[in-house]
């Protein structure tokens, strides 16, 4: 029987973790600076990448292929939208020139905010992608468990 702790649904743990395009280009990873604290069970992590912790022992280091529908689920075609030239004026600074591929802010009716990524301009508005970047997307979810409180 092994006695280290292992990682239950409302575990506190302190962790590395990084997540990667399956190229190895790097999203998120704390691998390089100060180790992350989360409690599961408190919207910290997706909860797909809870799933993968669940059941680890402290000091486990595992690397997991998550397909699009357990990282940032499948692309949403309705999620691409016209924007037309008053809004994009409305929400930019003063004068910004914009290309194709940029991440745009938008305010939200609610008072948040939420990001697209332009894919066409033209004199009469923009088309914006705001699916997140990574919808459609397989990703790698690479974890180091170093303490489970």
């Amino acid at each position: 029987m092994s006695s280290s702790p292992v990682v239950t649904p409302s575990a506190y743990l302190t962790l590395h973790y990084r997540l990667a395009s399956l190229d190895g280009e790097d999203i998120v990873s704390t691998f390089q600076d100060t180790p992350a604290t989360l409690q599961l069970g408190t919207g910290q992590l997706a909860p797909s990448l809870e799933a993968c912790l669940l059941g680890l022992e402290e000091g486990t280091h595992r690397t997991f292929e998550l397909a699009p529908e357990q990282a940032f689920g499948p692309r949403n075609p309705e999620l691409l939208q016209r924007v037309s030239r008053k809004t994009l004026e409305e929400n930019s600074q003063l004068g910004e020139e914009y290309s194709i591929g940029d991440l745009v802010e938008f305010a939200a009716p609610g008072g948040g905010r939420f990001a697209g990524v332009l894919r066409e301009i033209d004199a009469d508005g923009a088309l914006f992608d705001f699916n997140h970047p990574l919808a459609g997307q397989p990703v790698k979810f690479e974890v180091k468990i170093i303490g489970v409180m």
